[in-house]
């Protein structure tokens, strides 16, 4: 996946993410709100065939970057989880 960084500041950043749909960036916007130091974290796809935007500011010093970069590992994490829970169900 491909990243151009737009805007970046101490507690917000603008990014496309190149590649991306509706799916990913959905999960991805969800998982960052679930951290308390995210305070926005939105995207936008402004037409059907355009690279999304995602938009995150933070709050309590904590730098945005590492709030999408965490965010990613635990959507990892699930994904891996799930993954292990299938072939388990798929080899019982």
């Amino acid at each position: 996946m491909d990243i151009k960084i737009l805007e970046r500041e101490e507690d917000k950043v603008r990014m496309v993410l190149k590649g991306q749909g509706h799916t990913f960036m959905n999960a991805l916007a969800e998982e960052l709100l679930s951290d308390p130091s995210v305070d926005v974290a939105k995207y936008t796809i402004l037409f059907q065939f355009s690279e999304p935007e995602l938009f995150v500011t933070t709050r309590d010093g904590k730098d945005p970057i590492v709030a999408v970069q965490e965010a990613c590992a635990r959507l990892t994490s699930q994904c891996d989880e799930l993954l292990e829970q299938v072939r388990a169900q798929s080899t019982a």
